[in-house]
């Protein structure tokens, strides 16, 4: 980034493509190996060198062929060779900002930028890759032009901004590494079962082990330890505090990700317990965003909808958290008509809603609880929904929508009157919380 001429064309890192390939790069390093340490003769790599030149030269252009700079309050991204793009992100509608460096981007010190807009289908907001000492004073810049604070000449330089912010960073928690595992093998454990049974099946007999293979189960037995391998990478040591920007979370083992959500962008709140977590007081708080969380050009580790602040803690603490983030949630809930327990045995108790003046509570859950709150001035529509079981038990549901894409708060099988009653009442609340003068 320069510091010089913030108004003027940049690119990014020139080793950019070299991470973006990721796999792709190691493949070209595992097969140039034979013609570097003369295994094969020039002759015969021919295919290799051809392969390896043109991806290489598919790189550069692409490196080549992208700029990005920051235009008032707007960040702009040009790239494409043959069909020209232009893309421009208006800062005041970042929902959060993410500092994603996976392992190869840790190896050549650089690091991604990635702005999470509002909206179900906006363009994608990457700077995949600047240098690692740059990303921090472009995040805070780019943060303080989303709260409407331009940068100009005479202002403090973005290194010292971000430095003031971090010394009033006020850490909430940080996910200690036996919980973690513990919860992932108790939340998991039909994954950990299978994965298990076809190792087995390997060691035990490998008559079995080559018919599980020939059969498929090789590639279940990757992608069962992919998946736990990845919810183990992303969630290690994730630290949550709360700073001026908004709430700060960074992590990760291998792939580190530094993310800023920023005030007032939250769209729901919701609290799990796994059935064999209760039994020790365990829980999961997540945070919905606005806007698609996975993108074009992003992995599988992007695709999951929910933010989770607290992988696994104590409930008191899960509470306290969510006390930070809805001070004015409802503290009595309402449970359902006794009749519910005919549609929904399972899930009857379970059931309940309550309001407040600024927020709706709901629960749910048969065997995983889950309790989720939304804040009245985020609700987006309110839907009276009545199938033919309700019909016939004259119940009705009221499903909660928001900007968010996971969390829906829904008041289910309540009696046709309430639920009426709590349609028009809700509108009028929903209305009158989006009219106050917003605080982000």
């Amino acid at each position: 980034m320069s510091a010089e001429r913030p108004e003027g064309w940049q690119r990014l890192h020139p080793l950019s493509p070299v991470v973006r390939g990721g796999r792709a790069t190691i493949a070209i390093a595992i097969l140039l190996l034979p013609v570097v340490f003369g295994a094969d003769r020039l002759s015969n790599a021919t295919p290799q060198l051809v392969i390896t030149a043109v991806l290489v030269l598919a790189g550069v252009i692409s490196w080549l062929v992208t700029r990005w700079r920051i235009e008032d309050d707007d960040l702009r991204i040009e790239t494409g060779l043959l069909r020209r793009q232009s893309l421009r992100f208006p800062l005041a509608q970042v929902q959060a900002i993410d500092v994603v460096r996976p392992g190869l981007a840790r190896l050549f010190r650089v690091a991604e930028l990635r702005l999470r807009m509002a909206g179900a289908s906006g363009g994608t907001a990457r700077l995949a890759y600047v240098a690692e000492h740059e990303v921090e004073p472009l995040r805070a810049q780019l943060l303080a032009l989303a709260r409407g604070a331009r940068v100009d000449e005479g202002a403090p330089a973005p290194a010292a901004e971000q430095q003031v912010a971090a010394t009033e960073e006020q850490t909430l928690a940080t996910t200690a590494t036996g919980p973690l595992i513990a919860s992932i093998v108790l939340e998991s454990w039909w994954l950990i079962a299978i994965l298990t049974a076809l190792i087995v099946g390997f060691a035990v007999s490998p008559a079995t082990g080559v018919r599980i293979s020939v059969g498929g189960g090789f590639i279940w037995a990757i992608s069962l330890a992919t998946i736990l391998w990845r919810r183990f990478n992303q969630q290690y040591r994730l630290t949550l505090a709360e700073g001026p920007d908004g709430l700060h979370l960074h992590g990760g083992l291998v792939a580190l990700t530094a993310e800023v959500i920023r005030p007032g962008r939250v769209q729901a709140v919701r609290l799990v317990q796994p059935w064999l977590w209760r039994p020790l007081g365990w829980c999961r708080v997540e945070v919905d965003v606005a806007g698609r969380q996975r993108r074009k050009g992003e992995g599988e580790a992007q695709r999951g909808q929910l933010r989770t602040l607290l992988p696994v803690a104590k409930r008191t603490l899960g509470l306290e958290l969510v006390d930070r983030l809805v001070p004015d949630r409802p503290r009595e809930l309402s449970p359902p008509p006794r009749r519910v327990m005919w549609k929904t045995p399972f899930r009857y108790r379970a059931l309940s809603w309550g309001r407040s003046e600024t927020c709706i509570a709901t629960t749910s859950g048969r065997l995983r609880r889950v309790a989720s709150w939304v804040p009245l001035e985020k609700v987006q529509s309110l839907r009276h929904v009545q199938g033919p079981v309700q019909r016939r038990l004259r119940l009705a549901s009221v499903h909660v929508d928001t900007a968010g894409k996971a969390v829906h708060a829904t008041l289910r099988d309540r009696e046709e009157a309430e639920a009426a009653g709590v349609l028009a009442e809700l509108t009028d609340l929903a209305r009158a919380a989006r009219s106050k003068p917003a605080l982000a």
